[in-house]
């Protein structure tokens, strides 16, 4: 949030005409024409940036303006914060076409480091990012690696690094690799000298600086590294910093090509080598080529930064800082035995001692080494089974409230899925604790979640998540009186102001609420299924959170990933149980604002879907089918259901998909539905008896007609009940329950129900075709019977005109 004066400053920015903007920059370059621009250029060079930078479209400036922009840059006696304007000001416009920027003939790395940013936005249309970089390879070249403001000009080599890694040529790449190893290795450990206020009271006698010391305040006895600390710090250690911050990107574009990991054949060998045994050991990497040198130097780094990650910080900072450089370490070490098998047994025993003292704490670095094991745990022997276990059990369900550890963690699953292997059981059977990320974080991380789960789901966790998944709103707002509960969150995230203090808090101690609460925040699939509805009346309160209401915006998108994925696999059984499961939890939905008519719109598409996998599962769970058309409550809400149940049993209750399927069978469903139709049209709305949606009543009558064309003896029944439906949409009174629409299309659906029950063999052919004629071809081609049969009907239509509506 902006404060009132900063709001009012963008305001003005964003309302500046082109006109004024015209003057202004003419004010600017009469400013910048000055031998002595001053104060006043800063000022306006500020106001101009503020202008080009609070739209998103481009401002035009005058091209006097921006040459004179360019000049200040490129001018080396140019004050240091008018370049700096000039150069936010251009990349604001960058990509442009009126540059003439070059970097050519700069000297200075600061001001090389300026006129780079400028170009390296341009987006290379010119060879730009090559051209910078092989001048910064010669000002790197042309200074000794102590020399001064070379900081300025490490994040353009690793910016052109990035961008065009084959740009660089062999001899740049091992001078660059040399300057690392200095930077990294050879770093002074003693403080730098503060720079003298020149004051009355300076004294010429400099005070001599004192060593660095750790985060723990101990003097540091070997080398310095990012962790070190002092008051002020030397050149070299600046460098030192830096040098650490692309050091992984430098590996990575300069390291040989190949696969990230070795192969099996290889691993194997690498195992009984002598080779790899010697080189283990300590060798004189001074005699080492300048890339393997710096592998070499790398990795005593990260061992360094190991070892200081145990000391106990005096300052927070210091201790976020220990594991943001902990799990880099880690990420370099990866990269090095990516590159060089022979840094594998090193690395083994120093993270198994750091997984060791990190297991009491579920801290971020817990990821990369996971990852570390996974890679290389079969081919040093190592179990990566109990690293995953306390991975998956305790970091989802401590930290899930972290969104920076919730991405992470996600991404972690998904990329590394290829190797996962025998161990991919543990992630399916963690689910209920990754849903808990999903549950707390359900905007970002929606779309990770949707590629994860076709790996979560199989044939034993499918019901169970599937319950999960409608259950995910109430599961964010368990997790979010858990956090109320705690007594003391490390971390706890900003409240819902409109929720102080709910009564579920208190009711949440109830003894017969605990085992409810238990089960939906356990950690791993238990294979049983509880009710939940005790549990939604006691959350209800926390139904209107905004992190519920967005993670229920969430839950129709991943139930469709989930029926993409299950219908992949599913057999009778378990589509059987999936339609089973739809059916019941249509009542039994958290109550949370639109949520359950999404949900029921999923849901009813997905119940169609199961039964054109598995037709018979409509004669196979015949009596929970009775049973749910046999009421007429809440049609409102669980409309899409009952017209996908209706149109399921009038598609699929034949014995042309199942034999089992009887005409008793026929009869019962014909009777059920007609006594509920005939309920939904005779009664009129009310607060219990809400409307009936057309759609609903006419998928209801297309199903009768259907059943009736199988068991030609109820074809009078129907027939009558479509005449009275005909009239009774005409008559006045229940006009006024649906709209002009949905009478028409009841009125036009009851007729050529009618029409077309005049001639039962038509009929029985259009509503129950064969197999063949079930395919496309039957209803693109107008010579096939369907189409024939169906022009016949229109015929007779036509020509009984007294049978249609006035």
């Amino acid at each position: 949030m902006f404060t009132a004066g900063a709001e009012s400053l963008l305001h003005q920015a964003r309302e500046i005409q082109d006109e004024e903007l015209q003057k202004f920059c003419s004010r600017v370059a009469k400013l910048l024409q000055k031998d002595d621009p001053g104060p006043d250029a800063a000022d306006a060079l500020q106001r101009l940036f503020l202008i080009v930078s609070a739209t998103k479209y481009e401002r035009r400036l005058e091209k006097t303006c921006v040459d004179l922009l360019q000049t200040t840059l490129r001018s080396p006696k140019c004050p240091e914060q008018l370049q700096l304007l000039c150069a936010a000001i251009l990349r604001e416009r960058s990509p442009s076409d009126d540059l003439s920027l070059s970097c050519d003939h700069v000297q200075s790395s600061q001001q090389l480091s300026l006129v780079a940013s400028v170009l390296l936005a341009q987006g290379d249309r010119k060879e730009e990012v090559r051209s910078v970089g092989q001048r910064a390879f010669r000002v790197l070249e042309s200074r000794q690696p102590e020399g001064p403001s070379l900081r300025h000009l490490l994040p353009v080599v690793s910016r052109v690094t990035r961008l065009a890694p084959h740009s660089l040529h062999e001899d740049q790449t091992s001078l660059l690799s040399k300057r690392l190893v200095d930077w990294l290795r050879y770093a002074s450990i003693q403080q730098g000298v503060p720079q003298a206020s020149g004051g009355f009271f300076s004294t010429p006698r400099a005070r001599q600086p004192g060593p660095v010391t750790e985060v723990d305040g101990a003097v540091a006895t070997d080398f310095f590294t990012v962790l070190s600390t002092g008051q002020h710090f030397t050149e070299d250690q600046w460098l030192n910093v830096q040098a650490f911050s692309m050091l992984r990107a430098w590996l990575l574009a300069s390291g040989p090509q190949g696969p990230s990991a070795p192969d099996s054949d290889d691993k194997s060998e690498l195992e009984g080598s002598t080779l790899s045994v010697l080189s283990a050991t300590s060798t004189a990497s001074h005699l080492l080529p300048p890339q393997e040198r710096l592998r070499e130097k790398a990795f005593e780094y990260c061992q360094r930064l190991v070892e200081q990650s145990t000391r106990r910080a005096l300052r927070k900072g210091d201790a976020d800082l220990q594991k943001a450089c902990l799990v880099e370490a880690v990420l370099v070490l990866d990269v090095l035995c990516r590159q060089d098998p022979s840094f594998l047994y090193r690395t083994l025993s120093c993270l198994k001692a750091l997984h060791t003292r990190l297991c009491g704490d579920a801290a971020r670095a817990l990821l990369p080494i996971a990852q570390f094991f996974l890679s290389y745990g079969e081919a040093a022997a190592v179990d990566s089974e109990a690293v995953l276990r306390h991975l998956f059990t305790r970091v989802p369900g401590e930290l899930f409230h972290s969104p920076t550890l919730a991405f992470e963690f996600v991404r972690f699953c998904g990329d590394s899925l290829p190797l996962f292997g025998r161990n991919l059981d543990i992630l399916k059977q963690s689910f209920p604790n990754l849903f808990k990320l999903l549950a707390w974080n359900s905007p970002p991380l929606t779309s990770e979640f949707v590629e994860l789960l076709p790996w979560l789901v199989d044939p034993g966790t499918a019901v169970e998540m599937l319950h999960a998944l409608l259950d995910l709103p109430c599961l964010t707002a368990a997790l979010d009186l858990q956090l109320r509960l705690s007594p003391a969150a490390s971390e706890r995230p900003l409240w819902d102001a409109s929720l102080r203090n709910p009564s579920c808090l208190e009711a949440s101690r109830d003894p017969q609420f605990q085992a409810l609460l238990q089960h939906l925040l356990r950690a791993k699939a238990s294979g049983t299924v509880e009710r939940l509805a005790p549990l939604h009346q006691l959350l209800q309160p926390m139904a209107s959170c905004a992190r519920v209401v967005q993670c229920a915006e969430a839950v129709p998108t991943l139930l469709q990933a989930f029926f993409s994925a299950v219908t992949q696999f599913a057999d009778g059984v378990l589509a059987n149980q999936l339609a089973l499961l739809l059916l019941e939890r249509c009542d039994s939905l958290y109550q949370v604002p639109q949520y359950e008519a999404r949900v029921h719109r999923v849901l009813s598409s997905q119940f169609l879907a199961l039964c054109a996998l598995h037709p018979s599962l409509v004669v196979e769970l015949a009596k929970e089918l009775l049973e749910f058309v046999g009421s007429v409550s809440s049609v409102r809400s669980r409309g899409a259901m009952l017209a996908s149940v209706a149109w399921a049993i009038g598609e699929y209750l034949s014995v042309s998909w199942d034999r089992r399927c009887t005409v008793e069978q026929i009869n019962r469903f014909f009777e059920a539905l007609e006594a509920l139709l005939f309920e939904l049209t005779q009664s009129r709305p009310s607060a219990t008896l809400p409307e009936c949606p057309p759609q609903v009543i006419a998928v209801l009558m297309t199903t009768l007609t259907k059943l009736a064309s199988r068991s030609q003896d109820l074809i009078p029944r129907v027939s009558l009940f479509l005449s009275k439906m005909r009239t009774l949409v005409q008559s006045p009174a229940p006009s006024s329950v649906h709209c002009e629409e949905g009478t028409a299309a009841i009125r036009t659906r009851a007729t050529e129900l009618l029409t077309l029950l005049k001639m039962p063999s038509v009929a029985q052919f259009v509503f129950t075709p064969s197999a063949e004629l079930s395919e496309p071809r039957y209803h693109r081609d107008a010579n096939t019977a369907l189409p024939l049969a169906l022009r016949t009907v229109s015929r007779l239509v036509e020509k009984e005109m007294g049978l249609l509506p006035g």
